[in-house]
């Protein structure tokens, strides 16, 4: 789920943190999370048995501090380097502190703006109270064509976040190209509000990234704000999308030791004009979820998630998820998670022949669950059990 992010919230604790005591402080924090996965249908009819990393929470390590500069203002700064706990390689395409970078001023009276490589306002401010923040990608979006799962971040953004108005806050972004005469082009703008009040929580936002192929050579790879990750099974081709828009809405509300909620998402992929695609692909998904506090340390729920795609190519996903969590101690916790999914309908695949022509083809949709990237026939099965620990 790559969650322990800088969130609105972290961020505010961030402006309140030692106001008592005017200081400075740098805090080294991370997360590694190892598993077993089985996955039934897996790149085709196959079975596949081995290790996972990052199940529930991505794994990383990072630094982040603060300085008092008086005044009520505070300078911040967080760096994140995300891993593989397995292999030891470097995610986010290799990249050092991938999973954010940024810098910036917070004040409790004015908000917080920030400069650097940094999560949108869809995920600070929606994902928390979606079931992805609780299960991660047994409960997310099939192939996660909407970003359910926290995969993407924005590349050289500016975002501000609110201060919190009695449970009522709000957020922008916008990510520049940083190419030469190319103002919107590969350019990423996001806002998302939210409202937390006891039991309950209520969140919505848009974000819109414009990133053409033409953008993407080995010189300008960086250039474009938007990671290219919105590739998977499920949309295979559309990373090349000339651009994407999405629109999500979710809410929570906790009764006792049950809590429960819903989502909706809308992700529009427009061609580019350099792929074989010829019209604007649609992925419509609605997602619910309950868990159950049995005790203070046992969590249990299921979640269930239908996707419909049409344009292109046109199929439909049912998902199903349910997980067990036991927490042993402040930083340790167990985990056991299980998945099903089900396809039905067609979808494109874009292939190269042999006379270097893009050629599409239609073939029976394949399952993928979440956004593990694992195709499948038309149904898959995962299992994981694992063990999480914070630092």
């Amino acid at each position: 789920m790559k969650r322990f992010a800088l969130t609105s919230l972290s961020l505010a604790l961030l402006g309140t943190a030692g106001a008592a005591h005017a200081q400075n402080s740098v805090t080294l924090y991370g997360v590694i999370d190892a598993g077993l996965i089985y996955v039934h249908n897996a790149n085709g009819n196959e079975k596949q048995v081995g290790t996972n990393s990052g199940t529930l929470s991505g794994d990383r390590w990072g630094l982040k501090g603060q300085e008092d500069l008086g005044g009520g203002l505070k300078a911040i700064f967080q760096l994140e380097n995300g891993f593989d706990v397995n292999t030891g390689k470097l995610n986010q395409g290799g990249r050092e502190f991938g999973r954010q970078a940024f810098v910036g001023l917070t004040s409790d009276k004015l908000g917080t703006v920030t400069l650097g490589r940094q999560y949108d306002p869809l995920v600070d401010m929606v994902q928390g109270i979606t079931g992805d923040n609780y299960w991660a990608s047994i409960v997310g979006t099939p192939g996660d064509v909407d970003n359910y799962d926290n995969s993407s971040r924005v590349n050289n953004a500016v975002k501000y976040v609110s201060p919190n108005y009695a449970g009522l806050q709000f957020e922008g972004m916008y990510g520049f190209s940083n190419g030469a005469g190319t103002t919107g082009q590969g350019q990423t703008w996001s806002g998302a509000v939210a409202y937390n009040n006891g039991p309950l929580g209520l969140a919505a936002g848009y974000y819109y990234t414009s990133n053409p192929s033409a953008g993407r050579s080995a010189t300008s790879w960086n250039s474009p704000s938007s990671d290219s990750i919105f590739d998977s099974p499920i949309n295979s081709g559309y990373a090349s999308a000339h651009s994407i828009a999405i629109a999500r809405a979710a809410a929570q509300y906790a009764i006792g030791p049950v809590t429960f909620g819903g989502s909706y998402s809308n992700a529009k992929y427009r061609p580019d004009g350099f792929s074989a695609f010829t019209s604007t692909q649609t992925y419509n998904i609605g997602s619910a979820f309950v868990n159950y506090q049995l005790t203070p340390a046992f969590l249990i729920g299921t979640g269930y998630t239908y996707e419909k795609a049409s344009g292109d190519t046109g199929a439909h996903y049912n998902q199903v998820g349910i997980g067990a969590d036991y927490t042993i101690s402040k930083r340790t916790d167990f985990y056991a998670l299980g998945a099903y999914q089900k396809a039905s309908g067609t979808q494109a695949v874009f292939t190269t022949n042999a006379a270097g022509q893009t050629v599409r083809v239609d073939q029976q949709a394949q399952a993928s669950i979440g956004s593990f990237g694992f195709a499948g026939t038309s149904t898959q099965e995962m299992v994981v059990v694992g063990i999480r620990h914070k630092f």
